[in-house]
């Protein structure tokens, strides 16, 4: 693999309190923090066997020695490249269709996406037989060893792993959701109704935790030129259970940060003023760039990310890294900003320009 000049970090310093304060405008600091939302876990094996030089542990073998070697190694990932913390999601277990095809750039060799036709609750049938999931059956044990087990100055962000939006079109399908809106309100509001209460039940188990510097929800609303329900819609249905999920982390004394892929602009107003988020993160340049977003809201929260998935998985390093540069002096003077993806970092962007984006932003 090809060296970098800063990373992997052999004496990181992580501080914990010093990303929060930047991002909460309380602290101005010379060089914006990295953020990331999630990070394949193909690259993740490649940054410990090749970077770090440490054996890789696959957590499909079941016990909990080979689970928390596992999740040793993935701590290690984001403590050597430089991260003030630790980011992992998991969540209820709700069963849902998906359809499935072949990539190659997988794990497994196949990536699953939302079935937007088919759901298993269509009625109100469906609804009653559904095998909810509880609270009482699931296994914090990744969240609860991770929050034990970080290395000095590091927090952790979690969240549940996707958003009650994301959940609710998923168990009814995108398309019967819509149809219902109008077929069967009723049967929508218990919907959400369901899932909001279990979405509480599962923060107030995540409040818990120690070393919790924020909460990171996901839930995308939003496609290239809107939201994909009217705002109305959104602003009845789901923003008040994102208003209670920031509640929950206000009371733990953390920011609530969240992370929505489209054009959302409808919403920010609602969502800075009534919900209350501390950051914004999930940006494309063919919506909204992060510097234009910064412009617009950047002295209210934070702006969060922001180099384009497009590039990173379609440009060459040398592009990568002047994008990088780009964001990070626009962006980094105005303050409140944590350079990273626009996304994520899935398995089809080259680990190089990945890293090159690390890089660049810890030798800036």
């Amino acid at each position: 693999m090809k060296s970098f000049t800063a990373i992997p970090l052999k004496h990181p310093k992580p501080d914990k309190e010093r990303f929060i304060n930047a991002l909460l405008g309380k602290q101005a600091i010379s060089r914006p923090p990295l953020i990331e939302y999630n990070i394949d876990v193909i690259h993740q094996r490649a940054i410990i066997t090749q970077l770090c030089n440490r054996p890789w542990v696959d957590i499909a073998q079941g016990d909990r020695a080979s689970a928390r070697a596992y999740w040793d190694n993935f701590m290690e990932v984001w403590y050597r490249l430089g991260y003030d913390f630790v980011r992992l999601e998991i969540g209820l277990p709700f069963p849902r269709y998906s359809v499935e095809g072949e990539d190659l750039t997988m794990e497994n060799q196949v990536r699953g996406w939302a079935d937007e036709h088919k759901g298993p609750i269509e009625s109100w049938q469906d609804f009653e037989k559904y095998p909810w999931p509880t609270i009482a059956a699931m296994d914090f044990f990744p969240l609860e060893y991770i929050s034990t087990h970080l290395p000095e100055g590091m927090g952790l962000i979690t969240n549940h792993g996707g958003g009650p939006f994301e959940i609710v079109t998923r168990l009814m399908s995108y398309e019967k959701f819509c149809f219902a809106l109008y077929d069967d309100p009723a049967l929508v509001k218990a919907i959400v109704e369901k899932v909001g209460n279990l979405f509480i039940a599962y923060y107030q188990q995540l409040a818990e935790l120690p070393n919790l510097i924020a909460l990171f929800q996901g839930d995308d609303m939003g496609f290239r030129s809107g939201t994909l329900a009217r705002p109305d819609t959104l602003r009845e249905l789901f923003l008040p259970w994102h208003k209670r999920f920031a509640d929950i982390a206000r009371r733990r004394g953390i920011p609530y940060f969240l992370h929505s892929c489209g054009e959302l602009s409808a919403l920010y107003e609602d969502l800075i003023t009534d919900v209350g988020i501390s950051g914004k993160h999930s940006f494309e340049d063919a919506i909204l760039p992060a510097p234009e977003f910064q412009k617009l809201y950047g002295d209210r929260i934070a702006t969060l990310g922001g180099v384009d998935v497009d590039i990173l998985a379609g440009s060459t390093p040398e592009q990568v890294r002047a994008r990088t540069r780009e964001l990070m002096t626009i962006c980094g003077a105005r303050g409140r900003f944590a350079v990273g993806s626009g996304n994520s970092i899935p398995s089809y962007i080259p680990l190089e320009n990945y890293l090159t984006m690390v890089d660049t932003a810890l030798t800036f």
